[in-house]
């Protein structure tokens, strides 16, 4: 698509990127699936080819499987060059104990396994999908790619997250749309142990969450309490009797002892709220 048919705004984005990448040369990027690092392996493979962009998706305990498909799928139907990489983040002491740098020890693993690929390959940079917005949170897996000498074409593009998903909808990637799936331990509070049988339950938990038409929809895990966040237009449907009754009978066959509905609604890094309450106290 010329940029001649984007707003201007965009359009210029858009041309910073690709000057970036062209700069760049020959690119390895970490790919999930998601609409920020799936555009920048389009945009990659664009304007390098495919001989020359090769994305990395890790298969992992952290990606419920049918993301993972769905991931391999949109590479294929799109052309792009993709590499499947086993990792364990459960051998990872730091991660498993989930403190408050929990992503960072997970984030510095993957992305050696992620540079040694790079350098195996041939590739100039490792290129994350990061973006503008990306800058606000807290995050301390961006203390990782830092660490990490990679490379954030998004960001430096100053691309924020409407940017790529509007770019990605004039480019017709089918998950232009797709709602934020961050990775499973996330919802799971600070200071609880990790666990496989944790991250398992809440994976087939939010399955059901799906299945039943929630399409953005989190299960955090607090111990034996499931609780649910949904967008509260949403909130009339789950509580009907049936489609309560479903959930409940499928979450309490999980291992869940309770079923909580949270009336504030999804929002993205809920868990970060209690960890900000009490740095304001401090």
């Amino acid at each position: 698509m010329p940029e001649s048919n984007l707003p201007a705004e965009l359009a210029a984005k858009r041309q910073a990127l690709r000057g970036i990448l062209r700069r760049l040369g020959r690119v390895l990027v970490a790919y999930s699936g998601g609409v920020d690092s799936g555009l920048l392996l389009a945009e990659a493979t664009a304007v390098l080819g495919a001989e020359n962009a090769l994305g990395v998706i890790a298969r992992s305990r952290l990606m419920p499987d049918e993301e993972f498909r769905a991931a391999v799928r949109l590479a294929e139907e799109r052309g792009f060059a993709l590499r499947v990489m086993e990792y364990d983040e459960m051998a990872i002491g730091g991660f498993v104990a989930n403190e408050e740098d929990r992503c960072y020890h997970c984030k510095t693993e993957l992305l050696k396994r992620f540079s040694a690929i790079a350098r195996e390959w041939g590739a100039k940079a490792l290129c994350t999908g990061d973006n503008l917005d990306d800058e606000g949170d807290f995050r301390p897996g961006m203390r990782a790619l830092e660490e990490a000498g990679t490379s954030s074409p998004l960001r430096e593009a100053r691309m924020t997250k409407a940017d790529i998903r509007e770019l990605a909808r004039r480019l017709a990637l089918p998950n232009w749309d797709k709602p934020s799936e961050a990775c499973l331990a996330s919802r799971v509070p600070y200071g609880e142990r990790i666990t496989a049988e944790k991250l398992r339950a809440i994976a087939e938990g939010e399955r059901l969450l799906r299945a039943m038409g929630f399409r953005q929809r989190r299960l955090r895990c607090h111990g034996d309490i499931a609780r649910i966040e949904i967008e509260p237009q949403d909130f009339e449907k789950l509580l009907d009797p049936a489609t309560r009754r479903k959930i409940v009978d499928g979450l309490t066959a999980l291992g869940f002892n309770y079923v909580a509905m949270d009336l504030a609604g999804y929002r993205t890094g809920s868990m970060n709220e209690t960890r900000e309450a009490k740095t304001e106290k401090a």
